[in-house]
């Protein structure tokens, strides 16, 4: 599936610096407690105000009335079961209907290959391929299930582009000298203001859940935000 280009951000500081701040805010967080996602899902009773979305590859029409939004991490299981039991399904039945558009944003804070995944997968946006490359990164999450280990290397992300028929150099380039750094960062920056303390995190119109919930709780909050636009 292409996307749509995505432009570049201008670079505020360093790659560098900005992937070394991220890993230990991640660190901190992590610290702070890393919740089993895979609880019993906790809904806000009121709606989030802020930066939800910014300039993120959106999939499905953008004049879908209801946006879902889900921060998360390609190196997180239970993101990974939200993926392959929730949002396949949530693609047929709302984003390709037209009645809902999907966002995914990065809550890169499980590691360093955290942080590299999600950097490969703004440089895949750039030549038109967010959402398909997001996809292998789950499905490969799916079967390791494990964290820092070598599963996400450069030489696997690279892998990954040059499967789904990126330019490897221009990817290989922009991957090296991490041009989507500040992306990243925003990204995390934003979940952190809206709450956000363990993935996968998912926003309906504003209204978060949180875990690797099951298809019939989003579709549930999802026609409630129907029904509220109507």
């Amino acid at each position: 599936m292409d996307d749509s280009q995505k432009p570049a951000r201008d670079a505020l500081l360093p790659g560098s610096i900005i992937v070394a701040a991220l890993l230990i805010a991640g660190a901190l967080v992590y610290n702070v407690g890393y919740k089993n996602q895979n609880q019993q899902a906790n809904v806000a009773n009121s709606v989030v105000s802020g930066d939800l979305v910014d300039d993120d590859v959106v999939l499905g029409s953008p004049s879908a009335s209801v946006t879902v939004v889900e921060f998360g991490d390609y190196q997180c299981p239970f993101c990974a079961r939200f993926f392959s039991t929730t949002e396949l399904q949530l693609r047929q039945d709302y984003i390709k209907t037209g009645r809902a558009k999907m966002v995914y944003r990065d809550f890169a804070f499980l590691g360093p290959e955290s942080t590299g995944a999600a950097l490969a997968s703004q440089c895949a946006a750039e030549q038109g391929k967010f959402w398909a490359y997001h996809d292998v990164l789950f499905e490969a999450e799916s079967i390791d299930g494990k964290e820092n280990n070598g599963n996400l290397s450069d030489d696997f992300l690279k892998s990954i582009a040059s499967e789904l028929g990126l330019n490897r150099a221009q990817f290989s380039d922009c991957l090296s000298s991490e041009k989507y750094a500040n992306e990243v960062k925003k990204d995390y920056d934003d979940g952190v203001a809206a709450g956000v303390n363990g993935t996968p995190t998912t926003f309906v119109n504003g209204k978060s859940v949180s875990g690797a919930v099951s298809y019939d709780a989003i579709k549930a909050m999802i026609d409630e935000a129907l029904k509220t636009a109507r």
